[in-house]
């Protein structure tokens, strides 16, 4: 945190620092929802909160589309599914499929289209696949490396990792309508 200060005060942060910008407060906001018995309608609430203090505490001037973005960023990775959570609230968005951290693909309309989105690595993309997993009494891992789910909202979910996931982990989800 002092290293991003400093960086701050003398012209602006770096990428790699705003990626750990990010990271430190996906960690830590991550922890604190876990620590605490917050109701699930005041989650974004508290998220967005703390990330406004920790701004402030940075002393961090960022352009306003940039601490839009990196809140959003940080929103969906604490409370959603990561980098996809976009593509699952996009009511034109049928399925989402990921396979692996740089191919993320959606049918939209019939067509399927590679999207711009990426997950940092094979290891970010199996976070959101537990998270996706763990809620619903499921669990994924080398021993048991296949899951098929259903989510709350009726869409199907497959997940395959490593060892029978050759090129990186992939999930599918084939939203309900």
């Amino acid at each position: 945190m002092t290293m991003l200060r400093n960086t701050a005060l003398s012209g602006g942060l770096t990428a790699a620092d705003m990626i750990k910008f990010k990271h430190y407060l996906i960690e830590n906001l991550s922890h604190a929802i876990e620590g605490q018995d917050i109701p699930l309608a005041k989650q974004k609430e508290f998220v967005t909160q703390s990330i406004n203090e920790t701004y402030d505490r940075a002393q961090l001037k960022l352009p306003d589309a940039m601490r839009q973005q990196l809140t959003k960023d940080v929103l969906d990775e604490v409370l959603g599914y990561g980098p996809i959570q976009s593509l699952l609230d996009d009511p034109d968005v049928s399925e989402v499929m990921v396979n692996g951290p740089k191919k993320v693909y959606i049918e939209k309309k019939g067509q399927l289209i590679k999207t711009p989105i990426t997950f940092e690595n094979d290891e970010h993309v199996l976070r959101v696949i537990d998270k996706i997993v763990l809620p619903l009494g499921r669990h994924i891992d080398a021993d048991s490396p296949t899951v098929d789910a259903r989510l709350p909202d009726g869409s199907r979910v497959n997940a395959v990792v490593p060892p029978v996931a050759i090129d990186g982990s992939t999930v599918t989800i084939r939203k309900f309508r």
